[in-house]
C-alpha cells in the first residue's frame, strides 16, 4: 500500500471509516495499553477473540489504546452498526461473557455499561456529541453520555484525538480520523518557513516541561549553518506517576511520527530519532510497528507525496536515566556516550546530536503539531491562555476518586482538576496538596487552589508544568516526607557532573532525613533554604537547577510541619516513623485477631474476642495492624 497523493488517503480514509463505522457488523474494542493490561484487559481480549473465532463471529475484536479513565479499566468498546459507541468499564472475564451472550442474542448489553457516545468525534470543535437518532433512547435511558461525565466535562482533547477510538497497530484508522493529510497539506501547499511561521503564531509552547516556544526553537534550528539536521522526539518519560508520553505512543504513535514529519520539513531534516524509555515494552512495539507501516505506506523513506522530501526515522532505547530527559544528556546517549548533560552556551539547535542543528521536542509537542497545520494556528490560539495556548495533558493520580488520564485547556484550576475531573478526595477526605511538574515540581496548598494551570502561574507559585504529572495529596500526607521522597530519587538520579548537584542534594536529604527524625534546629530551616538556592543556582543542568523546587516550596507553605517536627517532635500527618507510635484502644476492639496475623514481626498479642495490645519494642511502625482492622481499634498517636 503505496500513498503517493491526496487520492490514495482519500480512498483509505474511505476504506477506514467503513471499519471505524461498520454499517453492518458490529466491532469489540477492547483497552490494551499498559493501564488496561494491568487491570487484566488481557483476559478479557482473549474470551472475545475466543468466542468470535469459535463461533464464526461476523464482527472484529480490535485492540485500542488509553482513552484516560483508567479508573474504570479494564474497559471495553462496542460499536454497533446505527447506534451510539457503548463503553463498558471494570470489564473482568465474567462481566465479558454476559456482554457476548447479550450481543449473540441481539440485545444490547447492560452489563457493565457506563456511558454512550453518539460518534466517536468527541474533540477539537466543542467535545462529545449528544444522542440524536440512533434509535437507541429507550435502551440507554438512565446511562450517561460521554457529555454528561464529570471526568470529561472540561476535558478538550487534541493530543490525545485518537487515543482510545483506534487500534493504534493500523494506519487506515489513523488515516480515517485526518491522519497525514496536515503532512500533505505541509509538503504541496505551504513552504518550510510557513509551517514554521504557522508553528510560531499558534503559541505552541514544548510540553516536555521548558515550556520554550517550539516555533522560536524551529526557526533557529532551520537558520542555523550545518548539515545533516536531526528532528528529534523525548520520550524518555521518567517522572514517578507520569505516563502522558507513554499512552500517547501506546495509543496513536502516527500523530507523533506525522508531527515529526512536519517539523522535518519545517527545518531541512532528512533524518529522526525518536528516544524512548527501554521500560515502556509496550510502547516500543507499538512504535516499531507505526515506523514500519508508515515506510511501506511510503510516508517514510524517499520522495514523500512526490514533493522530492525525503526522511527516515530510528528508535533509541534509554538506560532508565532520568538525567538523560534533559536535551544534552539525551543526545550524548543517542550518540552513544554517557547520558550526562553539557553546558548551554552553545544551543542544541545550533550544535546538537553530532554537533549538528537538532530540533528536540516532547511527545505531545510533535502529536499537538498536525492538528496546528490541519487547523490553522488562529483556532490553536483560541483554546488556553493567552500565554499558554492550547490542551495540556496530565495524569492526575494519588488521593483523588477518579484517577486518569486527562486533557484539559490551560488554564484550567487545580479545584477544577480535583473536584470536577477528579471527583475530590477519597473517603470524604480534606485537600492538602497537588504536586505537579514531577519530582523537581513544588507543591501547591489549598489556599491556591484555584490558581489557573499555565506555565507562568505554576512557576509563580514555586512549581512549573513539567511533563504533566499531577500527584494529589491529603490531610494523611506529610509535607516533610514528600520532600524527602523526591529529593531522594533525585539524588539517586544526579549524573554526579556538577558539584552543586552532586554534593548538595545530598546535603539536603540528610538534613531533612534528621528533620524526620525529631531533630536538628529551628535555625537550620534558613540554611535549608539557602543551600537549595544555592543548588538552584549553580547546577549545570534542569534536574539540578529544578530539584530544589519540593524542598522550596513545601518551605514556603508548609513550614509550620517543619517546626512541628523540629520543636515539637511530631509528625501532624503522622507518617514519620520515628515520630509516631501505634496502640490499640481496648474500648473498640473486640479480638477479631486480624492484627495478630497481619503482624510480620509479632508484636501484637491477645487472645480471641479479648481486647489485643501492641509491644512497642518490637513494632517495627508498619502498619500492617491499622489496615486490617475494621475498628478503628488500633491509634497511631
Amino acid at each position: 500500500m503505496k500513498i503517493t497523493g491526496a487520492e490514495d488517503l482519500n480512498r483509505i480514509k474511505k476504506a477506514g471509516l467503513m471499519k471505524l463505522y461498520p454499517q453492518k457488523e458490529p466491532r469489540i474494542m477492547v483497552g490494551m495499553a499498559t493501564c488496561g493490561l494491568a487491570a487484566g484487559a488481557q483476559r478479557v481480549f482473549d474470551l472475545f477473540a475466543d468466542r468470535a473465532r469459535r463461533t464464526h463471529w461476523k464482527g472484529v475484536v480490535e485492540k485500542t489504546g488509553c482513552i484516560g479513565l483508567c479508573y474504570e479499566e479494564p474497559l471495553v468498546d462496542l460499536v454497533l452498526p446505527g447506534k451510539p459507541r457503548l463503553t463498558y468499564g471494570k470489564v473482568n472475564p465474567e462481566t465479558a461473557d454476559k456482554i457476548w451472550e447479550e450481543l449473540a442474542a441481539g440485545r444490547i448489553p447492560e452489563t457493565g455499561l457506563t456511558a454512550w457516545l453518539d460518534t466517536d468525534e468527541m474533540l477539537l470543535d466543542g467535545g462529545p456529541r449528544k444522542l440524536g437518532d440512533s434509535g437507541a433512547e429507550e435502551c440507554l435511558k438512565g446511562i450517561p453520555g460521554y457529555g454528561d461525565l464529570d471526568f470529561f466535562k472540561l476535558q478538550r482533547r487534541i493530543a490525545m484525538r485518537n487515543c482510545g477510538f483506534v487500534d493504534p497497530g493500523n494506519i487506515e484508522h489513523y488515516i480515517a480520523r485526518g491522519g497525514y493529510f496536515a503532512l500533505h497539506k505541509a509538503l504541496t501547499t505551504m513552504q518550510p518557513e510557513e509551517v514554521v511561521d504557522e508553528i510560531f503564531h499558534s503559541g505552541l509552547r514544548g510540553r516536555g516541561g521548558g515550556g520554550f516556544l517550539t516555533g522560536v526553537k524551529w526557526r533557529s534550528c532551520r537558520k542555523a549553518q550545518g548539515r545533516p539536521k536531526y528532528v528529534l522526539c523525548n520520550a524518555d518519560e521518567g517522572d514517578p506517576g507520569a505516563y502522558m508520553d507513554r499512552s500517547l505512543i501506546e495509543g496513536d504513535p502516527h500523530s507523533i511520527l506525522e508531527g515529526m514529519l512536519i517539523g522535518a520539513y519545517a527545518v531541512g531534516s532528512s533524518e529522526g530519532y525518536v528516544y524512548v524509555r527501554a521500560e515502556y515494552p509496550l510502547a516500543v512495539r507499538t512504535l516499531r510497528a507505526a515506523i514500519s507501516a508508515a515506510r511501506d505506506a511510503g510516508l517514510l523513506g524517499g520522495n514523500i507525496f512526490g514533493t522530492g522530501f525525503d526522511f527516515d526515522l530510528h528508535i533509541t532505547l534509554g538506560g532508565g536515566a532520568f538525567v538523560c530527559g534533559e536535551s544534552t544528556a539525551l543526545m550524548a546517549s543517542i550518540e552513544g556516550r554517557v547520558g550526562e548533560p553539557r553546558a548551554k552556551y552553545v544551543h542544541t539547535v545550533e550544535k546538537g546530536l553530532w554537533g549538528r542543528p537538532s530540533a528536540l521536542n516532547n511527545v505531545e509537542t510533535w502529536a499537538n503539531v498536525p492538528v496546528i497545520i490541519g487547523k490553522g494556528s488562529e483556532w490553536y490560539r483560541n483554546i488556553g491562555t493567552p500565554g499558554s495556548t492550547g490542551t495540556k495533558i496530565f495524569s492526575l493520580v494519588g488521593q483523588v476518586n477518579r484517577v486518569g488520564l486527562v486533557e484539559v485547556p490551560m488554564g484550567i484550576t487545580i479545584r477544577e482538576m480535583v473536584n470536577s475531573i477528579g471527583g475530590g478526595i477519597p473517603g470524604g477526605r480534606e485537600f492538602k496538596a497537588v504536586q505537579t511538574g514531577g519530582p523537581s515540581g513544588g507543591c501547591i496548598p489549598k489556599n491556591k487552589w484555584d490558581l489557573p494551570i499555565d506555565f507562568d502561574s505554576l512557576w509563580k507559585a514555586g512549581s512549573m508544568m513539567g511533563s504533566g504529572g499531577m500527584i494529589v495529596m491529603d490531610q494523611s500526607t506529610c509535607m516533610v516526607d514528600v520532600s524527602k521522597y523526591f529529593l531522594d530519587f533525585l539524588m539517586d538520579e544526579s549524573c554526579g557532573k556538577c558539584v552543586p548537584c552532586r554534593l548538595g542534594l545530598k546535603r539536603m536529604h540528610a538534613m531533612l532525613e534528621r528533620f524526620s527524625k525529631g531533630e536538628g534546629a529551628l535555625e537550620e530551616l534558613d540554611e535549608l533554604i539557602s543551600l537549595a538556592e544555592a543548588v538552584r543556582d549553580g547546577s549545570l543542568c534542569a534536574l539540578g537547577g529544578s530539584a530544589p523546587n519540593p524542598v522550596l516550596s513545601t518551605l514556603r507553605y508548609f513550614r509550620d510541619e517543619y517546626e512541628a517536627h523540629i520543636r515539637d517532635g511530631r509528625c501532624p500527618a503522622k507518617v514519620c516513623k520515628d515520630l509516631i507510635s501505634f496502640s490499640i484502644n481496648p474500648e473498640l476492639c473486640n479480638g477479631c485477631m486480624l492484627c495478630t496475623k497481619q503482624c510480620p514481626v509479632g508484636a501484637v498479642s491477645g487472645e480471641k474476642k479479648k481486647p489485643h495490645a501492641i509491644d512497642a519494642s518490637l513494632c517495627i511502625k508498619c502498619g500492617a495492624c491499622a489496615e486490617v482492622c475494621k475498628f478503628g481499634a488500633v491509634e497511631v498517636l
